[in-house]
């Protein structure tokens, strides 16, 4: 139980505020975007060019939200080091893993290895679309591995929001476009 200086928060109907209006917008903004990018491929090239940009941009001010966001959106609060994460794991495969606010320590780093996976997607294709590297085999290869790589994180990620989802009985889904999500019973906020 929290001691008294660490109060639960709660709200009506039980749920408490986690994930802010802006996070959630760049989220799905970025299902949105990636989608449309992977669709329109080399097929639709004007428009797989402008949507890597919109999605960089989104990449870029993630990145910063991060840094000086909301409680739940800021690095500091859900990336922790690979022994808290390899021990969820473990817990997770026990079936005892405790139900965060915010993001479980594996989930902190799918957020990190999301964004750095789109930011070089991005990066090269933004480089591959210059003179200076148009061409270079090494910035295809970049592009397509790294496009290839994000399709397995992806996937990667709506598995842990399904198996988050079931084992805590908790639509993460709806939460992300709500904000909200059921508040703790027996731990302060951010726990």
């Amino acid at each position: 139980m929290p001691d008294a200086t660490t109060p639960l928060v709660r709200e009506a109907g039980g749920t408490v505020r986690v994930w802010d209006p802006l996070q959630r917008v760049l989220h799905w903004a970025l299902v949105t975007l990636v989608c449309v990018c992977w669709w329109a491929g080399e097929a639709r090239l004007s428009l797989h060019i402008a949507t890597g940009y919109a999605v960089l941009a989104i990449v870029t001010t993630r990145g910063a939200w991060g840094f000086v966001g909301s409680r739940h959106a800021r690095f500091v609060t859900f990336v922790r080091g690979m022994g808290p994460g390899l021990g969820y794991a473990r817990d997770m495969l026990l079936g005892r893993e405790h139900r965060y606010l915010g993001h479980n320590p594996l989930g902190g780093w799918m957020v990190l290895a999301l964004l750095a996976c789109l930011a070089i997607v991005c990066v090269s294709g933004v480089l591959y679309t210059t003179d200076r590297f148009w061409g270079l085999e090494w910035v295809e290869q970049t592009h397509r591995i790294s496009a290839w790589t994000l399709v397995g994180l992806v996937a990667a990620h709506l598995c842990g929001v399904a198996a988050m989802s079931w084992r805590h009985r908790e639509n993460l889904v709806g939460a992300m476009f709500t904000g909200r999500k059921r508040a703790a019973r027996d731990r302060p906020p951010g726990a």
